[in-house]
């Protein structure tokens, strides 16, 4: 995994999503403190990045996992 043209926050956005999470106020406590924006924009952020070739390239176990969740919801709400 290298940096592939991903900038220090998209890298680090990618990493904590790679994590285990027990509860959601646990990831967005992580989000402030390590990121240190708002989990709007942390999600913002992660929906452009599954989109990034270059996310693909550095992480693609988490971004294929990602894409998958995210047609999984989009058909769901679709039906």
């Amino acid at each position: 995994m290298g940096d592939v043209g991903l900038s220090a926050q998209e890298r680090g956005v990618l990493a904590l999503e790679a994590r285990g999470w027990e509860s959601p106020g646990a990831k967005e406590r992580a989000i402030r403190e390590e990121l240190g924006i708002a989990p709007v924009r942390y999600y913002q952020l992660l929906n452009a990045l599954l989109d990034a070739p270059r996310a693909l390239a550095h992480d693609p176990v988490t971004v294929n996992r990602l894409r998958r969740v995210r047609e999984v919801r989009r058909t769901q709400r679709e039906a």
